[in-house]
């Protein structure tokens, strides 16, 4: 089974982020099409590519359509065949880390100094534990043969 491209018309895509983002989409898909994936999975995201070529949104519509779209497409490729874009376990445990790492230690921090303003000293040391464990997992991806040549910017 083949996976359907995205087809707009140029006159929807006149904001400069959707186009980026919409060739951002089309790339996926054309990594996609290198690796092997089920049958079941394509026809799942071509139901959500249907979705976006039936659209007549504009602008900061169709930004917000095809960002969730391009989500839900790398959520549903993760989670099923593991195969992820390149830095998406960094991006992901970027925030993991700030906020499950980062903010208890700041607070500790805080109450140990008893002063809570040093709270956002644990935000910094937090991202950094979330980059490290986030490029570790992308390493293995990559290693592995589960990691796509193309990088989601948000």
């Amino acid at each position: 089974m083949e996976i359907i491209k995205p087809n707009l018309k140029p006159e929807l895509l006149t904001d400069t982020k959707t186009k980026a983002l919409y060739d951002q989409l089309q790339q996926l898909l054309n990594e996609l099409e290198k690796n092997k994936i089920s049958a079941e999975t394509v026809e799942k995201i071509n139901r959500e590519t249907a979705i976006i070529n039936s659209t007549a949104l504009r602008d900061k519509d169709l930004h917000k359509v095809l960002k969730q779209k391009q989500n839900d497409i790398i959520k549903l490729l993760e989670k099923e065949h593991k195969i992820v874009p390149k830095n998406y376990y960094r991006n992901l445990w970027m925030a993991v880390g700030m906020g499950a790492f980062g903010l208890p230690i700041g607070v500790a921090f805080g109450l140990l100094m008893h002063n809570i303003a040093l709270l956002s000293i644990g935000l910094p040391i937090g991202l950094g534990i979330g980059v490290v464990v986030g490029s570790s997992l992308d390493k293995k991806a990559e290693a592995e043969g589960r990691q796509l040549n193309v990088e989601i910017k948000h």
